[in-house]
């Protein structure tokens, strides 16, 4: 077993809640919306701090430019969720399919954009997770949409371990590159 210091640990926590915030806050967010609640607008702007919150905590390690890049690819990721979700409650499959299309080419952004800033970090591994936290957050609209709600909380269970694999990676990643100067193999 691995020690790991104070430094890694709070980096570890850091990852956990934010990535723990990410999946919490798209999932109110998709809940006001799909049940058209008067916290809408409050609710999408708290999920909408989430990725100022990782830049905030990319800056430290990668700089302002770098720190600001992933706050705008997340935002877009977010700004696309909700959007998306607007479209299938309005019936609109056009313009579903529009933005879903969009929504998976930004996933695939934020996986290229990570691999780069960081060697510790596979492209294909990133790509697989936002591809596949695309189809949960996707999944968890369309159950409540079709009011399946306990499918809705089964799969909100899988969002949730899911989120703390991504917020592993990258935690994982970040003390790899910055304190023990080695990547995992990938």
């Amino acid at each position: 077993m691995e020690c790991i210091s104070n430094t890694e640990l709070d980096i570890i926590k850091r990852f956990r809640l934010l990535w723990n915030q990410h999946s919490e806050w798209t999932r109110m967010a998709v809940n006001s919306i799909v049940f058209m609640l008067p916290n809408q607008e409050q609710t999408v702007n708290r999920l909408l701090r989430n990725p100022g919150d990782f830049g905030m905590t990319f800056r430290v390690f990668y700089g302002e430019r770098i720190g600001n890049g992933f706050a705008d690819l997340l935002t877009e990721h977010l700004v696309l969720a909700a959007d998306l979700v607007k479209a299938v409650m309005a019936g609109n499959t056009a313009e579903a399919e529009a933005i879903n299309t969009r929504w998976y080419a930004n996933a695939g952004e934020i996986a290229v954009f990570l691999a780069g800033i960081n060697p510790c970090w596979s492209e294909a591994e990133w790509r697989e997770m936002m591809f596949t936290h695309l189809q949960l957050v996707a999944d968890e609209a369309l159950t409540l949409i079709n009011k399946e709600y306990q499918r809705n909380i089964d799969i909100y269970d899988v969002i949730e371990a899911q989120a703390m694999e991504m917020a592993d990676t990258m935690s994982e990643g970040i003390i790899d590159q910055f304190f023990r100067r080695k990547c995992r193999k990938h």
